[in-house]
């Protein structure tokens, strides 16, 4: 029997974290039963069970799973492909193939988010030198792509999930910084579609208006 099936299974959640969706999609691709409990990022109000849940950092997402919480996207990603043997593998069975895998999804998450983040509280001169940083990193992305249909080559799976998520706010990026992804980059936007394809990617993606709206909202409420 799959385990999925009786397992209780609790997401801390919240649809506009590019963290959450690498949860849902590795949930999805799984076919994991579970639920979700929406945590309010707009007002930053957390509450009890995420605190209890992740004392330390005190974010989200976390995964409950029979009442046992597991934080930190990637950790979590590893922990259901561990947890549930089910096709697909989200890993390669390979020692030094997922070592490879854990190395670009660290690269991801410390290069990325920090990259773009820049990109969208800056102006001017200080904004075209995030761009290029921002370009340069989708560079060496797309240069360990290549010309495999995924990061590990014919399967979707980690290094994919740890990335795409990212791939909803491209608009906002390319609009606020002024340039464009694909003609920076044409093999890592190809990539993103054809990630868009699949059924758990587009189930989790949000749409990129509704999140330029948002972070516009936000950065004036800062001052930017």
């Amino acid at each position: 029997m799959d385990s999925s099936a009786v397992d209780d299974v609790l997401l801390l959640d919240s649809w506009m974290s590019v963290f959450c969706a690498r949860v849902r999609i590795a949930l999805d691709e799984k076919g994991i039963c579970y639920q979700k409990r929406e945590e309010d990022l707009i007002t930053g109000h957390k509450t009890s069970l995420l605190l209890e849940s992740n004392p330390v950092h005190k974010k989200i997402p976390v995964l409950i799973h029979n009442g046992k919480p597991i934080c930190e996207s990637n950790i979590i990603v590893e922990y259901i492909d561990e947890s549930w043997k089910s096709e697909p593998p989200l890993l390669p069975s390979d020692p030094y193939l997922r070592a490879q895998a854990r190395f670009w999804a660290d690269y991801v998450d410390k290069k990325v988010y920090a990259a773009s983040m820049k990109l969208m509280m800056t102006k001017g001169e200080e904004q075209e030198k995030a761009v290029e940083e921002f370009i340069d990193i989708l560079k060496v992305l797309e240069g360990q792509l290549g010309d495999k249909p995924y990061f590990m080559g014919e399967t979707f799976g980690y290094v994919d999930i740890s990335l795409v998520p990212s791939y909803f706010s491209f608009y906002s990026y390319e609009t606020l910084g002024n340039f464009s992804a694909e003609k920076e980059c044409p093999k890592l936007i190809a990539w993103a579609k054809r990630c868009m394809e699949r059924q758990s990617v587009s189930k989790s993606a949000t749409d990129p208006h509704k999140i330029h709206e948002l972070l516009l909202k936000y950065l004036k409420g800062i001052g930017v």
